[in-house]
């Protein structure tokens, strides 16, 4: 049985921006190695959209950004969406019962598959189904933006703290 996991980088107070703060290169590349273990990602339409980035090689890439993408590709993804009609490649639509959807995955696929998304998120914990929470806090202050929790936060118990690289604290949750 697979383990759905929700996690993003944010700000200390709670946000996440993927345009006002970037992941150094231990960072990185720790991101590389997790997307590359995956059995897979669900996205909502905003965050598949925003990933869609990573489907085209762009010249003034460094190495470390085309492994990040041929790890992206590689996998396979999920996209629930009311509004789109199609998606890009390694990819499948999830429309209906979501989570009727959600749970076959689970059921059928083993290792993690990551939750991409507040907003998703929220949906899949209100329905029960997110596993763990991983939080990866940097020393950055917004002050507003979107929350990491889109709705109030679950009722979580601490597992986990570590350090990833120079300056971000990951702290893991599973639901309490």
């Amino acid at each position: 049985m697979a383990k759905l996991v929700f996690g993003m980088n944010l700000s200390l107070d709670g946000y996440v921006d993927y345009q006002e703060f970037a992941p150094g290169p231990v960072l990185f590349r720790h991101w590389i190695e997790h997307v590359r273990g995956l059995a897979g990602s669900i996205y909502g339409r905003r965050m598949y959209e925003i990933m869609r980035y990573w489907d085209e090689d762009h010249p003034e890439w460094t190495p470390d950004l085309h492994e990040f993408a041929a790890a992206w590709r590689r996998q396979p993804k999920w996209v629930v969406s009311r509004s789109l009609k199609s998606v890009g490649p390694n990819a499948t639509l999830v429309e209906g019962d979501v989570g009727a959807a959600i749970r076959e995955l689970k059921d059928r696929l083993a290792g993690e598959i990551s939750v991409s998304g507040p907003d998703l998120a929220r949906r899949m914990t209100d329905l029960g189904l997110i596993d763990e929470y991983r939080l990866y806090f940097h020393p950055v202050v917004l002050g507003h933006g979107k929350p990491f929790f889109a709705g109030p936060r679950p009722p979580l118990r601490l597992v986990s703290t570590d350090r990833v690289g120079e300056d971000t604290v990951r702290l893991t949750y599973v639901p309490a």
